[in-house]
């Protein structure tokens, strides 16, 4: 882990003093008003989502209307900032003191690296970290940088083996692939029974972890703080990826909108198998394939040839900038938005997961879906502790998607990435087993 603060970091804690986005109900940092006082919270708030803003947005609007008519004081400014670019979008806006949102939907490997630059408000204590003893343990250390919380845990998910069961029964296989060679076998079936390709592998480089979890490797070793993206094990792993590509088990994915392709061609019943998150479920059940949604069989991810199987477990914390000009108005919103009963509506309308145990009622657990990433959840893969957690990936987009299309060799891509994080990221890790 690098010490110190960049140049940017310095310019973003001096700017902490600027004026964020709306915020025209100015507040003290400690909530005082929010926890004594709330019907008095007047003022406006921006909130930024990164939620999918065809099948996850509307539903976080409706939340957002509720919200406000029980604090018809305060008014939220609801912007959809496409996930793939609120990252740098919010650290250039939280640098330069201009245009940051006083709320934002952080994925969980952001928050550390936002905390660490001083662009968030430690939320210890704070009215918005309402009742902490009632979230999942793993959201809620995902929530937190150096032993304080900077984050409210509101969605957690983690990765899964989704399947056609109707093709799968058409190709005389009576249980889902339990490791990546049965994966291979069960391909070839379906292939040759049914005419359906066997399994979509997304070249996000997310979706890479379980091959190197199956290996009982990972990207890098916090603890040991050495690089592993590189070594022999996570090798191995995406070998095991590219085998399934050029045996004919996995077809070639697309080099652009790789994803998208695959989970329309799994919903619509041309491909048997995708690993994906609870997330997708809502689209994925809008196909064809699954007009009877019994027909989606959900499964964990394959093993590797270690026999353990794992996948990363991922999420969405609720933040506040610390920067914003209503501290007050924030923590009510953060805290509305994480409440049991809001994060049952929105598990109950696109299938997400909640991140309050309390809100894992018996109407929640008798959904196949959310019961099965929930046990998913159990044995999910924590995400390196690191402040340069949610900047492994684009530089390891790039190489995976190469590897996967067949541009690259595993081994030379592995390199290169090892390298480029050691030069740009972790400058004070080590490379090699």
């Amino acid at each position: 882990m690098r010490r110190g603060i960049s140049v940017a970091a310095a310019v973003g804690v001096l700017a902490l003093t600027a004026t964020a986005c709306g915020g025209d109900g100015g507040s003290g940092s400690d909530g005082s008003k929010a926890a004594n006082d709330p019907g008095s919270v007047s003022g406006t708030i921006t909130w930024w989502d990164t939620s999918d803003a065809t099948n996850e947005a509307p539903a976080f609007k409706k939340l957002v209307s509720a919200f406000e008519a029980k604090y018809p004081n305060i008014h939220v400014d609801y912007v959809n900032v496409p996930f793939d670019q609120a990252q740098q979008k919010f650290k250039t806006a939280a640098a330069t003191g201009k245009g940051a949102p006083d709320v934002l939907r952080s994925d969980v490997g952001w928050t550390p690296g936002f905390a660490q630059l001083g662009y968030l408000k430690d939320l210890t204590g704070t009215p918005a970290l309402d009742k902490s003893d009632d979230f999942l343990d793993g959201p809620l250390k995902n929530a937190a940088y150096q032993g304080k919380t900077y984050g409210v845990p509101q969605v957690t998910d983690t990765l899964g083996l989704l399947y056609n069961k109707e093709l799968f029964q058409k190709a005389g296989i009576d249980k889902p692939p339990a490791s990546w060679a049965e994966v291979k076998e069960d391909a070839a079936k379906i292939k040759d029974k049914t005419g359906a390709d066997g399994i979509g592998l997304s070249p996000d480089g997310y979706y890479s972890l379980p091959f190197l979890y199956g290996e009982n490797s990972d990207m890098v070793d916090a603890g040991k703080k050495k690089i592993t993206i590189s070594d022999a094990a996570s090798l191995k792993g995406i070998e095991t990826a590219v085998d399934l590509v050029k045996s004919g088990a996995a077809p070639k994915p697309a080099g652009t909108d790789g994803y998208n392709v695959l989970k329309t061609d799994f919903k619509n019943g041309k491909l048997a198998m995708m690993i994906d998150g609870p997330w997708a479920t809502k689209e994925i059940f809008g196909g064809d394939a699954y007009k009877n949604k019994a027909n989606l069989g959900i499964a964990p991810v394959p093993a590797g040839s270690t026999g353990t199987a794992g996948a990363p477990v991922g999420g969405h914390n609720l933040v506040v900038y610390a920067g914003t000009k209503n501290f007050d108005a924030s923590y009510l919103f953060t805290r509305f938005m994480t409440d049991a009963a809001q994060q049952d509506r929105v598990s109950d309308a696109i299938g997400v997961l909640p991140t309050r145990k309390s809100a894992y009622t018996k109407e929640v657990l008798a959904d196949p879906v959310r019961s099965s990433f929930y046990q998913a959840l159990g044995k999910a893969h924590p995400r390196p502790p690191i402040p340069q957690g949610g900047d492994l990936f684009p530089d390891w987009l790039q190489h995976y998607t190469r590897i996967l299309t067949l541009k690259e060799d595993p081994k030379t891509g592995l390199d290169a990435t090892a390298k480029t994080w050691q030069s740009a990221l972790l400058k004070d890790y080590g490379i090699g087993e």
